[in-house]
Formats: structure tokens, C-alpha cells, sequence
């Protein structure tokens, strides 16, 4: 961490006086790009990886102060580790990607399937019937807290608001381990942003793409609803 960017949260570290998380996002793209700049301006210490090697990342680290390192790398350390590449990349991950993280670490995943656009068909879970984030959660080997798999990229810049502010969005989070996912709502929390609970990960379904959530721009009360209102079928223009 050099120059300006590093300073400057170094300083908002000592301002703020709140617990700094390391935290690693594998993933550099639109969603992964954007918490990179958010997490790092709250004064998170970040680490991120992309499939194409740290020299690649060399612009965001010098607008954010992050840490560019080889994927292997980016969860060593880490409270809470982002994984936002795409579906099919997922069984691509080095063996282990995981193993260096801190004991009890949150692992968010932000991902969707989108068979006919990009990933192809995945028997595991158009014929065994697993949610989206149940199969990535048996490739990684831990479990994992769904979030920001419905939510615009550039929100994430642009419509962070304080806690009870009348257009505050609201995300849905899905997860079993209850102590990962009062950690993931406390850091979307931070950001800006409410949380709805959406139940454990065989129920994140209810917000996989073209439910009445996904893509929601709305508060509490309405992504709640939205909630409620899916239904378990998978629609044909998302199946292989």
C-alpha cells in the first residue's frame, strides 16, 4: 500500500476508530471492481485477485489502495473472502483457494447462472435440483453467504444511503451459517445499504435471476414481499 490512496485510509482508519477487516475479493469485474472501491474507501484492508494476474490490476490497487494478488493468495488472512467470477468458472479455482482464510471467515457469493448466455448447462443444478449457491458452496468447500447477486453494479458507487433514510435499498442475504451471515449484513450495513433475510441456501433460490427480487431496486418492506412472492420453478429462458 503506497501513495496517496494508501494514506488517505490510513487516516480515515484512525478517524473512524470502528474494526478494520481484512477482506479478499476473487473477481475484479463490474461487482467485484465496485466493492473493491467501497470497501477500501471505509478503510478495509482489501486484496483482490482475477484470473489474469495481479499486473492487470495495477490501475484499481493505484485508485483504491487494494492489494493485487494471485488468486491462491487472495483469501490468506481474510474475515470475509467475495467471490464474484462467473458461474462456470467456479470448479476453474485452485484446489484450496479457501484454505488460508481466518478461522470463521464469511465467503459471499455474488454469482448467478446463466445457462444459455454464458455458463452452459450444469446437470448438478438443473437435474438434482441445487440452488445456485448450494452447488458453488460444494465446489469451494465452504459455506457460503449469497449477496449482491441481484444488485446493479454501479448502486454500489451511487446509492449508498444512512441507515433510515427513506430510499434506502434494501438486499436480500441467504446463508446457514448464522454468525458469516450477521457478518455479511453488518458489512453491507457499512455500506450502505439494508438487508432482508432470506432464509438458508436450499431457500436462496428466491432470489436467483428473474424472481421478483433480483434486480429489485427497493426497500425493506418491498424486497421482503418480493421474497414471499417467488415461486421454486426454474423459468425456461434460465435452464440448459
Amino acid at each position: 500500500m503506497t501513495g496517496a490512496a494508501g494514506s488517505a485510509r490510513h487516516d480515515l482508519r484512525r478517524a473512524r476508530r470502528v474494526s478494520i477487516m481484512k477482506i479478499g475479493i476473487i473477481g475484479a469485474g463490474n461487482i467485484g471492481g465496485n466493492l473493491t472501491r467501497r470497501l477500501t474507501a471505509l478503510g478495509h484492508d482489501v486484496s483482490v485477485a482475477n484470473s489474469r494476474g495481479p499486473h492487470t490490476l495495477t490501475a484499481l490497487a493505484g485508485e483504491t489502495g487494494a492489494t493485487p494478488v494471485p488468486v491462491e493468495e487472495a483469501a490468506r488472512g481474510a474475515e470475509v473472502v467475495v467471490v464474484t467470477i462467473p458461474l462456470k468458472a467456479i470448479p476453474d479455482l485452485p484446489s484450496g483457494v479457501l484454505d488460508g482464510a481466518a478461522d470463521g471467515a464469511a465467503v459471499v457469493d455474488t454469482n448467478n447462472y446463466y445457462p444459455r448466455q454464458r455458463d452452459g448447462r450444469i446437470a448438478a443444478i438443473e437435474d438434482e435440483g441445487l440452488t445456485e449457491s448450494r452447488w458453488t458452496e460444494r465446489h469451494l468447500g465452504h459455506p457460503v453467504v449469497k449477496a449482491f447477486n441481484g444488485t446493479y453494479a454501479q448502486d454500489i458507487l451511487e446509492r449508498p444511503r444512512p441507515a433510515g433514510a427513506p430510499d434506502r435499498l434494501a438486499l436480500p442475504v441467504a446463508g446457514d451459517d448464522e454468525a458469516a451471515k450477521t457478518k455479511v449484513r453488518s458489512l453491507i450495513d457499512e455500506l450502505g445499504f439494508d438487508t432482508v433475510d432470506a432464509g438458508g441456501i436450499d431457500e436462496s433460490w428466491r432470489q436467483q435471476p428473474d424472481t421478483p427480487v433480483y434486480g429489485l431496486r427497493s426497500g425493506v418492506e418491498d424486497v421482503t414481499k418480493a421474497l414471499a412472492e417467488a415461486e421454486p420453478e426454474r423459468p425456461a429462458e434460465f435452464e440448459g
